[in-house]
């Protein structure tokens, strides 16, 4: 397993093409390919509150909760509200500050990082594409079963189309996909539909338990082998509303984006 690879910079500055979208709560944003392919990044939906698709996998959730790649924060906001434990990990910035305004727990710090509570958390999100995080599908698997308690649920959106895809990408917004001045540097990056990320749930331990679509969104819910842990302990993490003076002034360069 290796973590995502180091870049000269950071993705993330606070001037970057995504935290200027997210102080907007607007894009268009995209990530861009280094063949010019665009993906549009849905800004508006995760800036707004969770809508009935999110809530749909919200109700799946099981105990104490962690959200990798939180973003702007409306799936631990509306968790917190619901009364779980839970805890939103990002590297961006301007995710986290949002999301603690919202009153949500957050902390700014990649998933391949030390965080608390490793080995009990009962269910682990994987939303909005995060699946992609750092390029590497079977490295982020392996690492949600580390992060998972036994039998823990890790619930995971997928790409609407069956893909397979790794790349290294950039995040711009539209001047910047039209051949304008691109302010990010390129991070690695994997786009995976439901088999695809099935196939690598098996080498990491994760047995898939139900797979649905709502609202042209597609998921999957994979558990843990209780047998794959070395503890047979779920109790939820004790201590998981870290601060923001709690949190590390430069994040590792580790920094897969869209941790959104």
């Amino acid at each position: 397993m290796s973590a995502p690879v180091a870049t000269a910079a950071a993705p993330w500055a606070t001037a970057d093409p995504y935290a200027v979208a997210l102080r907007a709560s607007r894009g268009p944003l995209f990530l861009r390919r280094t063949d010019g392919w665009l993906l549009p990044l849905e800004v508006e939906r995760w800036c707004a509150r969770a809508d009935a698709v999110d809530h749909e996998v919200l109700d799946r959730c099981e105990g104490a909760v962690l959200d990798v790649g939180c973003g702007p924060g409306r799936l631990v906001a509306e968790l917190a509200a619901r009364g779980h434990t839970v805890l939103g990990v990002d590297v961006s910035e301007a995710a986290v500050d949002r999301t603690e305004r919202l009153g949500g727990p957050a902390l700014r710090r990649s998933v391949f990082e030390p965080l608390p509570g490793e080995g009990r958390w009962n269910s682990v999100l994987l939303m909005d594409g995060n699946i992609g995080i750092g390029g590497e599908p079977p490295a982020l698997l392996a690492r949600v079963t580390q992060l998972l308690a036994p039998g823990g649920l890790l619930l995971a959106e997928t790409a609407p189309v069956d893909v397979d895809e790794r790349a290294h990408v950039q995040v711009v917004d539209a001047t910047a996909a039209h051949g304008g001045r691109v302010d990010s540097h390129p991070f690695p990056w994997a786009r995976l539909g439901t088999e695809a990320v099935l196939r690598y749930a098996d080498r990491a331990g994760l047995v898939p338990v139900a797979q649905w679509s709502s609202g042209g969104r597609r998921f999957a819910a994979l558990r843990a082998r209780s047998a794959d842990r070395a503890s047979n302990s779920a109790e939820p993490p004790k201590s998981t509303a870290v601060t923001s003076s709690q949190r590390p002034r430069k994040p590792s360069a580790d920094r897969p984006v869209a941790e959104r």
